[in-house]
């Protein structure tokens, strides 16, 4: 049993870290007190104890008690035996190589799929899809694979951006990168902008917030898919 949410950002415009997404976390992580977070993304390179020092102040607010991944003398144990589990945003590359060092990628995968409640954003998010070729991160590192937890059957481009046509800027816009992406690659992506989310259940996939999503398949005109749709037809 999946129960994910898969989020494009932490921090919308206007608001406070996660605050857009506290009511939707009380429900994920209802049966559990202990979240594990994982901070290898490391956003702008601060450290896991300040990254996490912050999501403890914040899900402190429901009830909830945090530990980061870093403070486990065996990191795969940790997630083995976890009953919640939250990957923060930063840089994708860092955060993918890190799992791949510590050999966190198949615990991963294990805890989520018999039913482990998880939270990703941004980073955490690309993670979820197939592959984490559809990020915008910048690869600062090479990690072993591009190959990703394949939680949904899609990639993932959060913080996506649609082309402004007052923009003097002359470079690639997303859709752009996305279709380069496909000229080699044939998975779907899903293009979250921000404050959207997927609610996972099971092989349930809802797109949530405010706006639509940009959805872009193989060999196909891209197109808009409203909130409260399903995505399940993505295969």
């Amino acid at each position: 049993m999946k129960n994910l949410i898969i989020a494009s950002t932490s921090t919308v415009h206007g608001s406070d870290f996660l605050e857009y997404l506290l009511n939707e976390l009380k429900v994920l992580f209802e049966n559990t007190n202990q979240v594990i977070f994982v901070p290898y993304a490391r956003p702008g390179g601060i450290t896991h104890e300040l990254y996490t020092d912050k999501v403890k102040s914040v899900f402190k607010k429901i009830g909830k008690s945090v530990n980061g991944l870093h403070e486990f003398k065996n990191s795969a144990e940790a997630i083995k035996n976890s009953k919640g589990i939250f990957v923060g945003g930063g840089n994708t590359f860092v955060l993918v190589n890190q799992l791949y060092k510590n050999h966190l990628i198949k615990p991963l995968q294990d805890s989520v799929l018999t039913g482990t409640p998880y939270l990703g954003t941004s980073a955490g998010s690309n993670i979820c899809g197939l592959t984490m070729n559809t990020t915008n991160d910048m690869p600062i590192v090479y990690p072993p694979s591009f190959k990703t937890l394949a939680l949904v059957p899609f990639n993932i481009n959060p913080h996506y951006l649609d082309p402004d046509p007052n923009s003097k800027h002359m470079g690639e816009t997303r859709e752009t990168r996305i279709k380069e992406f496909h000229k080699f690659n044939t998975q779907p992506v899903i293009g979250l902008r921000e404050g959207s989310y997927l609610k996972v259940k099971n092989d349930d996939v809802i797109l949530k917030g405010n706006l639509s999503a940009r959805i872009f398949e193989f060999d196909k005109l891209p197109y808009e898919l409203n909130s409260n749709s399903s995505l399940t037809f993505l295969k």
